[in-house]
């Protein structure tokens, strides 16, 4: 027979409680940025740009102007700039730009891209097909690469009473360095440019 009195099995069952809650808040800490960055890609929040998979079944009839914004991190030595400043773009409609970006630095760098819409209430109607900003980049000394964006308004945005001021929207990209993958190159390339894939 066991020598442990109820209130030592109620004791030991808390802090097995009281552990396991502790285990599923530091999982959920982990969680919470990539999980939260979903959130905002499915429901457009704060801004962010959603994630589409296909294009939009349904022209619409407003047009808006479309900014587009380039901006790098003080460490990465890098030129970053799209390739036109604006566009007029009907609601409904697939759009394709680019954006160029060169590592200046005399080392190969990782960064990634970071993005947002303004004003807010525009990023659950701009859908993304495909863009630079799903993967990190890596550019070698002196390389250029080309990027493109894949986008459209959704055409519910005529519907929605805080878009009807709206004449355009600004969609801004800042590259941050990754710096576990910055290294050294053993012999610096001679400058490249290319066009990556979708």
């Amino acid at each position: 027979m066991s020598n442990l009195t109820a209130q030592d099995r109620n004791n030991k069952r808390l802090a097995l409680t009281i552990l396991g809650v502790a285990f599923l808040m530091l999982g959920m800490a982990f969680a919470a940025v990539p999980l939260y960055r979903m959130f905002c890609q499915v429901t457009g929040f704060a801004g962010t740009p959603v994630v589409a998979k296909t294009e939009s079944a349904v022209q619409g009839k407003r047009i808006m102007n479309v900014r587009f914004d380039a901006n790098v991190s003080p460490e990465l030595n890098w030129s970053f700039k799209p390739e036109i400043n604006s566009i007029d773009v009907r609601t409904g409609k697939t759009v394709t730009i680019f954006y160029k970006v060169t590592n200046n630095s005399s080392e190969r760098q990782t960064a990634m891209a970071t993005y947002n819409v303004a004003p807010d209430q525009s990023g659950g109607y701009f859908n993304k097909i495909a863009c630079f900003c799903f993967t990190d980049k890596t550019l070698d000394p002196g390389q250029t690469i080309d990027m493109p964006v894949v986008f459209y308004l959704d055409p519910a945005l005529e519907k929605d009473e805080t878009m009807r001021n709206v004449a355009g929207v600004t969609l801004s990209y800042t590259f941050i360095a990754k710096k576990q993958t910055k290294q050294k190159s053993a012999a610096a390339p001679a400058a490249t440019t290319g066009k990556t894939k979708l």
